[in-house]
């Protein structure tokens, strides 16, 4: 995904309020071997931008001063009540060096699993994205999560999860579960209460 940029020369408060009154809104990118450079984004288009998942964990080609970068978006704030982005912070990335990044999670096949077929089950995700450690190149959008062989009382960790090629996951040591099946309390005392029935 393509993103453009303009170089900010004013900075402080009242020079981010009239660049926002302007439908612009201010930015930063930082990290490499380059100083930090103060950046001004056009707000519409940055907003439509931050609801595409993609663009939350994908490699951005930044265009600044006719140059492309390859970053990453790190950050950004939103106001509290308007849909306004007050913010973004953006990390240049070494296509040699591996980035940490959030890749959100896509649960497929749930309702072809025993958990939900058979049982009536509920699988609920505890995690909705993991960390991950890659080369920019081989960082994916999303990662699949397969709930078709989880069975009721059954949870589904992290160590679990197929990643693609070249991606690990960052876990700091602790094998996160990242989804449970279990039968839903008032169904279980209904069918208990229907076998007592017959």
């Amino acid at each position: 995904m393509k993103v453009v940029a303009f170089k900010r020369e004013l900075q402080g408060t009242g020079a981010s309020r009239r660049l926002r009154n302007s439908g612009q809104t201010p930015g930063i990118i930082y990290g490499g071997t380059e100083a930090p450079v103060t950046i001004a984004l056009d707000h519409n288009a940055l907003y439509h931008a931050l609801k595409k998942e993609a663009f939350h964990g994908a490699v951005l080609d930044m265009e600044l001063d006719g140059q492309v970068q390859k970053v990453l978006l790190r950050d950004f704030q939103m106001h509290a009540y308007k849909q306004l982005v007050l913010h973004a912070d953006f990390q240049r990335v070494d296509a040699n060096q591996p980035v940490h990044v959030k890749v959100a999670l896509h649960f497929e096949n749930a309702d072809v699993s025993p958990a939900v077929k058979l049982h009536g089950a509920t699988i609920s995700h505890v995690a909705n994205e993991i960390e991950v450690s890659c080369l920019p190149s081989a960082l994916p959008e999303f990662i699949s999560v397969d709930l078709s062989k989880m069975d009721v009382g059954t949870t589904l960790h992290i160590n679990d999860l197929t990643l693609p090629a070249g991606v690990t996951a960052v876990t700091h040591g602790n094998n996160l579960t990242i989804a449970t099946a279990s039968v839903p309390a008032g169904q279980v005392s209904a069918d208990a209460a229907a076998e007592e029935k017959k």
